[in-house]
């Protein structure tokens, strides 16, 4: 499950079963963070996952600042709740790429705003589904 961390909302990703294709799900509004993660939970219960990727909101320059502080702090919070691994995924750009693929897709205004953090989400999950396939192939060599 890929979760793309926003100030007021939450864009969740799942992949298929097969770990290839990661795929946009909904956007989660953001309240207290109890909520929040039974929410987040539940859906990756109901959907059998077995980790959790967050974006990691990096500066350009590959520093971290107050978002990506943020971002560690729900991750070790949410490790308190669950026994899933968690990790993170370099997120920069990542809702740059959604926002082009969406507009591509001559989605509207509205629509983009509503499913961006979702897109986002499947964007910074493909990336580490690509790196674990990649590793898998050289280690097959």
């Amino acid at each position: 499950m890929g979760l793309d961390l926003g100030t007021k909302t939450i864009g969740l990703a799942l992949s298929d079963g097969l770990r290839g294709v990661a795929t946009a799900m909904r956007t989660h509004k953001r309240t207290k963070f109890g909520v929040d993660a039974q929410a987040l939970l539940a859906a990756g219960e109901e959907r059998q996952v077995t980790g959790i990727v967050l974006g990691l909101p990096r500066n350009m320059d590959g520093s971290e600042g107050p978002r990506a502080q943020s971002t560690r702090a729900f991750a070790r919070n949410l490790m308190g709740l669950t026994e899933l691994p968690i990790t993170f995924w370099d997120e920069r750009l990542s809702t740059i790429a959604a926002e082009r693929a969406l507009l591509a897709a001559d989605a509207s205004r509205a629509r983009r705003a509503e499913v961006i953090d979702s897109v986002a989400a499947s964007y910074i999950l493909q990336g580490l589904l690509d790196r674990l396939h990649h590793m898998e192939h050289d280690d097959e060599r």
